[in-house]
């Protein structure tokens, strides 16, 4: 195990903002992972688990502490318990999502053709429960390997275990902090039909009911960089943090409330499962309603030219930049509509006000 020492941490996030962290590992093994966490218990200091960096805002002072880089390789196929109807993937944490979207839907496995194109890491699509054009990874995780930081030991979990919500999983609420994802397992329905009950992809496919899993990964692809929601080299668009907001989730009469402020019903979409009496409502509709525009700028930060949830870079942001127009939309939103909008990324190196 290898501990480097003031590591830049921008060039490790697609936001490229941030200072540096006092402490770094990047973690190959299993063993690596238990080795960095023996020491900064040892040595009292506080520890960052870093996946993909898609999904993060670093403080302009950095991090304190040792970052732990989860860079575990390697994917294992096996038929599942349904013979020749499905296939597990044992995915180690350090693997490029997209990577391994493309080679599910090129061995014709459906479940995440529809999460084609999101950037970061396997090991944290549990921790956020990854969803997008209407799949979530809870509806295919089949078992999570993870470092309990406290207890020190290695422990798996079910999918019922993780607690999955829409953007939510244990691992980044009850337990936050507490866990280091080492292998997510998926089961896939081999030979299945792709998933298009997004009406984005409905629309793509109106003539073509039928598309195959390759076609709709690469359709979602598509879609994805005309909203600049792709990592795409030399796009400004793409320096940012993915949605910086969580689509609101609220009930009938909050829906109507907003409809009577704008004078018309807003796009809504179901809650999820047991929360059928609620919905969701697209949190870049009520931004654009207050007021801010694609392109928008406030200095060196941003809104994507392209689509008005992303939050970007535009050349040398710091992130208090990039909060400071974070809260201007939020109270605008919640002046406007009562909404308080709540910020997706993880956010390392801030005090917890």
């Amino acid at each position: 195990m290898l501990i480097e020492e003031n590591k830049e941490l921008a060039p490790l996030t697609t936001l490229g903002i941030g200072g540096p962290a006092r402490w770094y590992v990047s973690a190959g093994t299993e063993a690596d992972i238990a080795d960095a966490a023996a020491w900064a218990r040892g040595e009292s200091v506080p520890l960052f688990v870093l996946g993909g960096g898609s999904n993060l805002v670093v403080a302009d002072a950095g991090f304190d502490g040792l970052v732990l880089h989860i860079a575990l390789k390697g994917i294992h196929a096996q038929a599942g318990v349904a013979g020749f109807n499905e296939r597990v993937y044992r995915v180690a944490a350090g693997e490029d999502w997209d990577q391994f979207v493309q080679r599910t839907v090129e061995e014709d496995c459906a479940g995440l053709e529809c999460l084609a194109g999101i950037p970061g890491t396997t090991g944290g699509t549990p921790v956020q429960n990854v969803g997008a054009y209407g799949q979530e990874v809870s509806r295919v995780i089949d078992r999570v390997r993870a470092f309990d930081l406290h207890e020190q030991t290695f422990v798996e979990f079910t999918a019922t275990d993780c607690a999955f919500a829409y953007r939510h999983s244990r691992f980044n609420t009850t337990d936050r902090g507490r866990y280091a994802v080492s292998r997510v397992d998926y089961r896939l329905n081999l030979h299945g039909n792709a998933m298009l009950k997004y009406a984005d992809l409905q629309k793509e496919f109106a003539t073509n009911t039928t598309p195959g899993l390759r076609e709709v990964a690469e359709t979602v692809r598509s879609i994805r960089r005309s909203k600049g929601m792709l990592i795409v080299e030399g796009d400004p668009d793409s320096r940012s943090a993915g949605s910086f907001f969580k689509n609101p989730i609220v009930n009938a009469e909050g829906a109507a409330a907003v409809a009577a402020v704008v004078g018309e019903e807003p796009p809504r979409f179901p809650a999820g499962p047991g929360r059928e009496s609620a919905v969701k409502l697209p949190a870049a509709w009520l931004i654009e309603k207050a007021g801010f525009t694609k392109g928008y700028t406030l200095g060196a930060a941003g809104i994507s030219s392209k689509h008005t949830l992303a939050l970007v870079n535009r050349g040398g942001a710091t992130a208090a930049a990039i909060l400071s127009l974070a809260d201007k939309i939020r109270d605008a939103v919640e002046r406007q509509f009562g909404i308080q909008l709540q910020m997706e990324p993880m956010m390392l190196g801030f005090d917890k006000s």
